[in-house]
């Protein structure tokens, strides 16, 4: 008889782990508290509108290849993935914005035209980039890091001192550029990773080359198609999956799990991964003995944003739009400053507007737009609906603005969602809605482990342990954690 393993939470590390384990021989359940598979990356309906409620950027492809392939399939297989050009489009304000193109000629061409000359410090950027990208997700990121010792090899070492890791993000991106427009271009995605570009290694410059040289991509019906595709493979492979089940404890005896109990019924395992929040797994499913670290360490944790999240559905199109949009037409460092280091509600926050439908007609009536609004906050903040309101017509304002006439007006379906949204369909620790900030202290084996130090059957994976959060670290987090699992529980 296989071992039995029992993942908590269908999100993309859950579904991950999972299908990995069942190609591995193991009997695999996942149970899933949401009435749906997806976690973050959820979707819902309304007015005839089709919206993804979280994930929405498709980056390094390369990630979803491997891990289809690791199952003989690829993504083409369970979705039709287009790449967006220009890859997106940033406001700087009312009469003044860019729109990022695709190939890397007319990139450079971009850069030459802000600021003369930039165009070969980008293209040696980048350079550098790839070496970094090269070597953090084809190497780094696949470590367990559950000692130092897996960093200790002699070309490990070299690797390390050639990855800016104690480089901050915002002094090597000015040895290459002075114009703050194009700083803003080169340090905005750091905004999503936890810490502002001072705070950040420089290593983390391989998000430029994966936004930039692998390109910005969608997949035809939207985000959720990835967990569509998902979860049909994971059936193939014989993973259960159970919807509407949440978990309520698991049971241990001595220093083993034995079973899950969820409010619908117990489960027996032999092997059981967390994939639902950390923090909360470990508060409230385990008991405090048998807990990996105390709340003390949870509350020097240095988190990324959540966000407050509008889904808007509009009765006409929108012009000026693209399908990515960036509004940088405030400060980027008070922002910045108000999401990590002074954290409270932003006095003039950045924000980020999504038209999906600009790609893809099937997520909104024929003439009217699909419209997705994300402000970067900080954690742990009180969302209640005044706030919210004050918000929306903060940034509708700036919209409108830009594309020169009313949204509001032709608004027929509004939906908010925030730091409460997140404690209650996720039980995100702090209303988080990224994981952990990438900061030093916070790399490899210095984020909370992928195992339990004390229940030697219970693992995690996702975006609170390594490799960190995102979707492409959550699929390889839940690919390391089955390849840790059947070390130590092989298969009979």
């Amino acid at each position: 008889m296989p071992q039995r393993v029992l993942v908590i939470g269908a999100g993309f590390s859950g579904l991950s782990v999972a299908t990995s384990l069942a190609q591995k021989g193991y009997d695999v359940t996942i149970v899933e508290k949401n009435e749906m598979a997806g976690g973050r990356a959820r979707v819902f309906q309304a007015n005839g509108f089709t919206f993804d409620m979280g994930p929405s950027w498709y980056w390094m492809p390369d990630v979803f290849e491997t891990y289809f392939g690791r199952f003989g399939k690829k993504p083409a297989d369970y979705y039709d993935l287009v790449r967006l050009d220009p890859s997106y489009k940033v406001v700087f304000g009312p009469t003044d914005a860019v729109d990022l193109p695709a190939n890397i000629t007319e990139l450079t061409a971009l850069f030459n035209s802000i600021e003369p000359g930039s165009g070969a410090q980008l293209t040696e950027f980048l350079r550098q980039a790839a070496y970094k990208y090269d070597v953090g997700i084809n190497k780094f990121v696949w470590k367990p890091s559950r000692s130092i010792t897996e960093f200790m090899s002699v070309k490990l070492l070299y690797d390390v001192t050639r990855l800016d890791v104690f480089q901050s993000f915002a002094s090597h991106a000015r040895k290459f550029f002075t114009n703050p427009k194009l700083l803003q271009l080169i340090e905005f995605p750091i905004l999503f990773l936890g810490a502002t570009p001072q705070n950040t290694p420089a290593m983390y410059s391989l998000m430029n080359y994966a936004e930039m040289a692998l390109g910005t991509w969608y997949p035809m019906g939207g985000m959720h198609k990835i967990i569509e595709g998902m979860v049909a493979l994971a059936e193939e492979q014989g993973v259960k999956i159970l919807l509407n089940q949440t978990v309520e404890h698991i049971e241990t005896t001595q220093n083993k799990a034995k079973r899950v109990r969820t409010d619908k019924g117990v489960f027996e395992a032999d092997v059981i991964v967390g994939s639902a929040d950390y923090n909360h797994i470990e508060t409230a499913l385990v008991d405090p003995a048998k807990r990996n670290y105390d709340d003390s360490y949870w509350a020097k944790r240095v988190m990324a944003p959540s966000s407050l999240l509008f889904y808007l559905g509009v009765s006409k199109r929108i012009p000026k739009l693209e399908h990515h949009n960036l509004f940088f037409d405030e400060d980027f460092g008070l922002h910045a400053q108000e999401i990590y280091e002074t954290p409270k509600w932003p006095s003039k926050p950045l924000f980020y507007a999504s038209a999906p439908s600009k790609t893809d007609p099937s997520v909104a009536p024929e003439g009217s737009e699909n419209l997705f609004l994300l402000i970067p906050v900080a954690p742990d903040l009180v969302d209640d609906e005044a706030t919210r309101e004050h918000y929306y017509h903060l940034i509708m304002d700036r919209l409108e603005a830009y594309v020169g006439e009313s949204v509001r007006d032709f608004v027929v379906y509004k939906r908010s969602y925030a730091h409460s949204d997140f404690k209650n369909d996720y039980n995100a620790f702090r209303g988080n809605a990224y994981g952990l900030a990438n900061t030093l202290m916070q790399t490899a084996f210095l984020k909370p482990s992928l195992k339990n130090k004390k229940v030697s059957n219970l693992f995690y994976t996702g975006q609170l342990t390594v490799p960190g959060p995102g979707v492409p670290p959550s699929l390889i987090s839940g690919l390391v954690v089955a390849d840790e699992v059947a070390k130590e529980y092989p298969v009979a």
